[in-house]
């Protein structure tokens, strides 16, 4: 079957709109509402968390630190408090049960301003443009803690668009909006998702801490697939779903392992054959023994 003239349409019809954006609507809320509750102190003297997604800590209780900072700090030389050692279990526990590129698809502040790139870039009809290898980003992450060893501070974070924006959006913009202009420009016209997808040295650290993540994205009936070809054209990850849609993964079986999957849930909206769906990874399958009809019956 060809792609369907509008992405998606054949699940509106088939489950409803809000069925058919429901994982997108929850990311959206999720990733304001995140910024809501940063930006309710500064802006309204209302104190749920102080900090930034660096490291805050909410209602005076609970440390939470990104454990990217928190090995820079330590390959620059710092000292590190104990509730910053803390935070950062707290965290990086978290995304190594849910999936670390969770933290992509429903917190990072900067998913806004790329998915507007890629609405855009659509709109125009613009080409993919330069699509280097996404182990590019891996590298990226290599360079960023050498820097951090070399320098004995945390140069990277001078120019990380991530912690620029959410800083800029709690305490005041400045430069933040060259950094966020920047970022858009590129995967506008120079590499389509290119930021998110092949250089963000972020996503590529907690895509492996969530390497082995219990909770992942199942083509667990795609038995009832069609080829409509939607969920490869919404997934910001599209080269993680053939290996489980065809059964070309190692195992031969329906579960995204990919480090790279954001967990977006994008894929499940728009089937309308609701191929997808979320799984539990390592449970194994109760194995059902087929019944003789003549059981039972003497013969």
């Amino acid at each position: 079957m060809s792609p369907s003239i509008h992405t998606g349409a054949a699940a509106i019809a088939a489950k409803g709109w809000l069925s058919a954006h429901k994982w997108l609507i929850l990311r959206r809320l999720s990733q304001f509402g995140f910024m809501s509750l940063f930006m309710a102190g500064p802006l309204a003297g209302i104190w749920f968390v102080k900090g930034n997604l660096n490291s805050s800590l909410t209602l005076d209780t609970l440390p939470l630190t990104d454990p990217l900072i928190l090995l820079q700090t330590f390959l620059a030389g710092h000292a590190v408090a104990d509730t910053a050692l803390l935070g950062a279990g707290i965290v990086a526990v978290f995304y190594a049960l849910v999936g670390g590129r969770t933290y992509c698809a429903f917190v990072c502040p900067m998913n806004l301003v790329t998915d507007a790139a890629r609405w855009l870039s659509k709109r125009l009809n613009l080409p993919k443009g330069w699509q280097p290898n996404r182990n590019l980003r891996l590298w990226v992450l290599g360079a960023v803690l050498l820097s951090a060893a070399l320098s004995g501070a945390l140069a990277w974070e001078y120019l990380n668009p991530v912690a620029a924006l959410h800083r800029g959006l709690i305490f005041g913009m400045g430069y933040t909006w060259t950094l966020v202009l920047a970022v858009f420009l590129f995967d506008l016209f120079v590499s389509r998702r290119g930021w998110c997808g092949h250089l963000c040295p972020t996503g590529a650290f907690y895509g492996l801490v969530g390497s082995f993540s219990p909770l992942r994205v199942s083509a667990k009936h795609r038995e009832a697939c069609n080829d409509c070809m939607d969920c490869f054209a919404v997934c910001p990850e599209p080269h993680v779903i053939s290996p489980a849609l065809r059964g070309t993964a190692p195992d031969g079986g329906p579960m995204i392992r990919s480090r790279d999957c954001t967990n977006c849930g994008r894929c499940i909206d728009v089937c309308a054959e609701n191929v997808f769906a979320f799984d539990v990874r390592y449970l194994k399958a109760k194995i059902v023994t087929p019944v003789s009809p003549l059981a039972g019956t003497g013969h």
